[in-house]
């Protein structure tokens, strides 16, 4: 991640695997299904996102009574170029491995921080009123792009 190596976290998953994204995220959809996939929407929001993470801190491992499932907290730090605004994330991850690979990943990042952090809370908050009127503008923002 701190590298913004979309092949280096596809080839983590499972052929098959799944990344979800329960919350809304500006840009993003629900999932991503399969390495493939995964592998390419990781591209595309790393490559076209002035995000710049520079630390990964807090970091919390919890074990569950399932030997494939850890659960982790962390917040993401960082930069957004060029203006160099600093940005911080809390976020938790659910993640499923099996044979070394993960199978499904629930991501559940603080996606209005992260709207806000990145400058586009009034597009989400735009997007989000549309949807509750029943008028076009995606699955609760997340038909946002950048």
């Amino acid at each position: 991640m701190l590298d913004r190596d979309a092949d280096a976290l596809a080839e983590l998953y499972a052929v098959d695997g799944v990344h979800e994204f329960p919350f809304t995220f500006p840009g993003l959809p629900g999932r991503f299904t399969g390495r493939e996939e995964i592998r390419a929407g990781y591209h595309a929001l790393w490559d076209g996102s002035p995000a710049r993470p520079e630390e990964i801190r807090d970091v919390v491992v919890h074990e569950s009574a399932d030997p494939q499932v850890l659960t982790v907290e962390q917040t993401v730090t960082g930069t957004v170029a060029p203006e160099g605004r600093p940005f911080r994330f809390p976020g938790l991850l659910v993640l499923r491995a099996r044979d070394g690979r993960l199978v499904h990943v629930r991501d559940y990042m603080d996606g209005l921080g992260v709207a806000h952090g990145m400058g586009r809370l009034d597009a989400v908050a735009a997007a989000l009123r549309e949807d509750a009127s029943g008028e076009p503008g995606g699955d609760a923002g997340r038909g946002i792009r950048r």
